[in-house]
This record gives C-alpha cells, sequence and structure tokens, in this order.
C-alpha cells in the first residue's frame, strides 16, 4: 500500500510535466496519408525516446508496410515493464491525430499548445494524447519512485486509429497476437466523460451506405429533358433517414444515445455550374446500430425506400456499402480471474470520488478489435469530449487523475475484492 501511495502522489503532481509533454507531442503533427499527412514516424521515435529514458527496454516494433508515407512504414510501439506479476495491464493510444480543419475556428495555432491555467488546447491533446501523455507519465514515475508494480505493465502506442486501424492495432493483432494474454487487463482511454463516472464496455455496429443517384442530365433551363438525380437523391436521403428510423426504433439504455442512429454525412460535388441540372447524385449514411440490429437488414430496409423514390422520379438508385463493423460487448461479470472493469471502477472511485457506470456507445474505438479476439477491453477516461473540434482542449488536472487510475489498476492485487 505504501509504494502504491508513493507512485499515486508522483504522479497527480506532475501537471507541468504533462504541459511539457503535451507541447512536444502537438508539435509533431501525426496526420495519416489520407489526410495529406507524413504518418507517425517523428512522434514514434520520440516517444521511443522517452521510454528508453526510463529504462525501458522491452520495446517491439510491430511496423506496418505503407508506401504512401515517406519512412515507408506505420509505426507500432509494444513496450513491457515486468512487475511482480506475469498477468499484464495493457494500456492503449493512438499517435494519429486528424487534421486541424478550418484554422480561422480556433482561438491560436492548433499545432502550438495554449494553456489557460489548468486546461490545454490544441489538435490531439484529448484525442488521444490526453491517453499517450498519462502512459508516458506513468512509465516515468515508475521509474522515478522506484516502484515495483504488482502487476506487469504493457504500453502500445498505435499507428492509425483515425482511420481504420488496420495499420495500427489490426496489423499488431494480426503479426503479433502473442504479445497479449487470455487473462491480461486491457484498458483503452479513448472514450470517457467529464466527470469520470462511465465506461464504455460495449459498442454499436457501424454501417456507412452509400447510396448512388443516377438520372439524365441536361440544361437547368429545361428540366422536362433530363431527370434530376440530386432532387431525387434529396428525397432518398429523407426516405432512408426516416424510414430506417422508424424500421429499427427499439431502445437499450445501455447504450447513449439509446436507439440505432442513422443519419445523412457526405454528399459528394455533383455538377460544377448553376445552370446544369445533374445526373448524378452521391451522399452517405452513417448508421451505428444497436447489437440485436443486422447490418443486413438495414441494407434490405434502405434499398426498399429508396426503390419508392426512383420509381417516381425515374432515376436509378443504388445503396452499397461502403463499410461495416459488427458491434462489440464486454460483459460488465467478467470472470473473477479477471475483473478489470469492478478494479477501474474502484480505481476511479479512489482517484476521482465517482463510481463509473457500465455503458455502450456508437463512437468506434480500438476496443472493438480486442474484443472480436475475445480480449475484455473497457474505455475510459475523464475527458470533455471535444475530439475533433476546433479548441480541442484537455485538463491538466484530468491528466494526471487519469494516470493516477493507471497506477492504481497496476498496483492492484486481482484477487481482492473491488466492490
Amino acid at each position: 500500500m505504501r509504494q502504491c501511495d508513493t507512485l499515486i502522489r508522483h504522479l497527480r503532481a506532475q501537471s507541468e510535466r504533462a504541459a511539457t509533454l503535451q507541447a512536444e507531442l502537438t508539435a509533431l503533427p501525426s496526420l495519416g496519408p489520407e489526410n495529406g499527412g507524413r504518418g507517425e514516424t517523428e512522434k514514434a521515435a520520440f516517444i521511443e525516446g522517452l521510454l528508453a529514458a526510463c529504462g525501458i527496454t522491452d520495446v517491439r516494433r510491430v511496423d506496418s508496410p505503407d508506401d504512401r508515407v515517406p519512412s515507408g512504414s506505420r509505426p507500432n510501439l509494444v513496450a513491457r515493464v515486468p512487475g511482480e506479476l506475469s498477468r499484464t495491464l495493457w494500456i492503449f493510444g493512438h499517435m494519429d491525430v486528424v487534421p486541424a480543419g478550418d484554422p480561422a475556428a480556433w482561438t491560436s495555432d492548433p499545432w502550438r499548445v495554449r494553456r489557460e491555467g489548468d486546461l490545454i488546447y490544441g489538435r490531439g491533446v484529448e484525442d488521444n494524447q490526453q491517453a499517450v501523455t498519462g502512459m508516458l507519465l506513468l512509465a516515468e514515475a515508475l521509474a522515478a519512485t522506484g516502484v515495483k508494480p504488482r502487476l506487469s505493465l504493457g504500453l502500445v502506442f498505435m499507428a492509425d486509429e483515425e482511420c481504420g486501424s488496420r495499420h495500427g492495432l489490426g496489423h499488431v493483432l494480426e503479426t503479433a497476437p502473442e504479445c497479449f494474454g487470455a487473462g491480461d487487463w486491457y484498458l483503452v482511454p479513448d472514450a470517457g466523460s467529464p466527470e469520470g463516472d462511465v465506461a464504455e464496455v460495449a459498442e454499436k455496429a457501424q454501417l456507412w451506405l452509400r447510396i448512388t443517384t443516377t438520372g439524365r442530365q441536361c440544361h437547368a433551363s429545361a428540366p422536362e429533358r433530363g431527370r434530376n438525380a440530386f432532387l431525387a437523391g434529396a428525397e432518398a436521403v429523407v426516405a432512408c433517414h426516416e424510414g430506417l428510423r422508424g424500421a429499427f426504433s427499439r431502445r437499450d439504455p445501455l447504450f447513449v444515445p439509446p436507439v440505432s442512429t442513422f443519419e445523412p454525412t457526405r454528399h459528394e460535388p455533383a455538377v460544377d455550374a448553376i445552370n446544369i441540372l445533374p445526373g448524378r447524385d452521391v451522399f452517405f449514411m452513417d448508421c451505428r446500430l444497436l447489437p440485436d440490429v443486422s447490418p443486413e437488414s438495414v441494407l434490405e430496409r434502405a434499398r426498399a425506400a429508396v426503390a419508392e423514390v426512383a420509381e417516381r422520379r425515374g432515376v436509378r438508385i443504388d445503396v452499397d456499402v461502403e463499410h461495416s463493423r459488427a458491434a462489440s460487448v464486454t460483459p460488465t461479470d467478467l470472470p473473477a480471474d479477471a475483473p478489470l472493469f469492478p478494479a477501474l471502477a474502484a480505481a476511479v472511485e479512489q482517484v476521482y470520488g465517482v463510481r463509473p457506470r457500465p455503458v455502450g456507445i456508437g463512437g468506434a474505438t480500438v476496443a472493438a478489435l480486442l474484443r472480436a479476439r475475445g480480449l475484455p477491453a473497457v474505455v475510459w477516461s475523464r475527458i470533455f469530449n471535444t475530439c475533433h473540434q476546433p479548441d480541442e482542449r484537455a485538463s491538466l488536472t484530468h491528466i494526471c487523475g487519469d494516470a493516477a487510475v493507471f497506477g492504481r489498476l497496476l498496483m492492484t492485487d486481482p484477487g481482492a475484492s473491488h466492490a
């Protein structure tokens, strides 16, 4: 207990160090090639250097070849610190970030951390550098205090999370599955709440639909000579949105929001001139489905909805699957030999004074990849949920508090009660 207290006191006093790490990480924009970036190589090298300075020698590179970036590969780091037990607490943070978007929407340069008291602002400071910084603080705290952890510690710094994880954790799990044991604990600090009072144990299925309307282009002054694909596509948007919401309206209180969602999002450009009636229209729908809703039934219902529009407007409308990912659920009544959720709930209560409740979300994290392999991951952090927004922000107190939660988990006796 004394060693645990020493570790936690050290971590909770690291606000200035957290601010420095965040500034250094933010200045290394790790954008994937899909977003016009050079990948995560520079940030990975920076993190490797910090781990080496902590005396961590068990660091494995699991790089994924990618000729779209200058280095030719996307780096993934798997670091391990031995503890008294071989069971490992694995913590996952992703190094890549999304673009800043419109610079005018930011109060300051998104790639330079701006600090206002306890708050810091910049692209990536929350998603997912809050986790990455907390992981690094924990590694540094172990080195600085000399505390021997009860569990072994595994730190995974991943590439490519923002664009699908094919070069990130997906690649790690495919090529190095031996790293992860069935009895280990898996924590993904990539979603949460401002109070830290929720822990994500389930994710809805993802289904992205591409709806293509084919009509006939003509001059806008003579619409009777064509078939307006934009107009028919707009009707198809409403038909899909309303029809799917009505057909799949069941509620599940575990999830936030408690229903399946069907939202039109991206719309591709059609014609360049105002006086051209478009003959082709393409839009996309982002569907997040409760676990008992099958993507096949949604696809069938969407096709039926647009078929009515196609017949009425004399056009062709095709509905295709752009992307699909199955729902994932981690049971909250985990077996006695792997009680991560109750141990996490106890650690959060000790640090923050709140006991998180299990929830499901519509967003996607790498926890789904772990659960698909039978590794019962839990997602938790204390965040504002400003990721992907202008003026993305994080709290230095929360960063250090989250690191303290990691530390308490690391010092946990797996056989103890966590009621």
